[in-house]
């Protein structure tokens, strides 16, 4: 099991990456609490190898929940949103569960929205990039709060879109998203 301890002062310092003690990869960004924005923010299920069917973002990063907040109320806020950003619905997305049973929108308690699959939020890992699991069973501590992290398992509907679309603009819906080689796939336009 991976773990990461960060006192507050830590994070504030330039070099608080580097005591995540990832193996292989670097990374050369600083992490950021930013959320997504434009239109839409689409999540999609991808097979991840030893993980199987997981949910990824628009940019293909796996999402994850940590055991904490399986419960839906929101934990990782503050330092610990500089390595967990909290995935945003897209503008304009008031009711995703329209289409998809088991995502939704909570309120976080800054005010942003966060979307929540199976009533736990989702987030990426900042050391992630697309196909790379680095966060799955990863454990650390923010003021207090101790956190363990897994990629979140596809529940809902795994089926691909369709092959033939509708050409012209759509007002929404399910995006389209890469289906593996499995079969497995889907995109869920938030």
């Amino acid at each position: 099991m991976k773990r990461l301890l960060l006192p507050a002062a830590a994070l504030a310092a330039g070099g608080a990456l580097a005591a995540c003690g990832s193996s292989g990869g670097s990374s050369t960004g600083s992490p950021s609490a930013s959320t997504p924005t434009g239109s839409a923010t689409t999540v999609s299920v991808k097979q991840v190898n030893g993980l199987g069917n997981v949910l990824v973002d628009a940019s293909g990063k796996v999402l994850y929940s940590p055991d904490q907040e399986a419960d839906g109320k929101v934990r990782c806020t503050g330092a610990c949103t500089s390595f967990w950003t909290a995935l945003a619905p897209g503008a304009g997305s008031n009711n995703p569960m329209s289409d998809v049973a088991n995502l939704g929108v909570i309120q976080r308690p800054d005010g942003t929205k966060q979307v929540t699959e199976n009533g736990k939020p989702l987030y990426t890992f900042t050391l992630d990039s697309a196909g790379t699991t680095k966060g799955d069973n990863f454990s650390d501590d923010f003021g207090g709060q101790h956190f363990t992290w897994h990629a979140a398992r596809a529940t809902g509907p795994t089926t691909a879109p369709p092959a033939t679309a509708p050409s012209g603009g759509g007002s929404g819906g399910a995006s389209p998203s890469t289906t593996s080689p499995s079969g497995a796939g889907g995109g869920y336009g938030y």
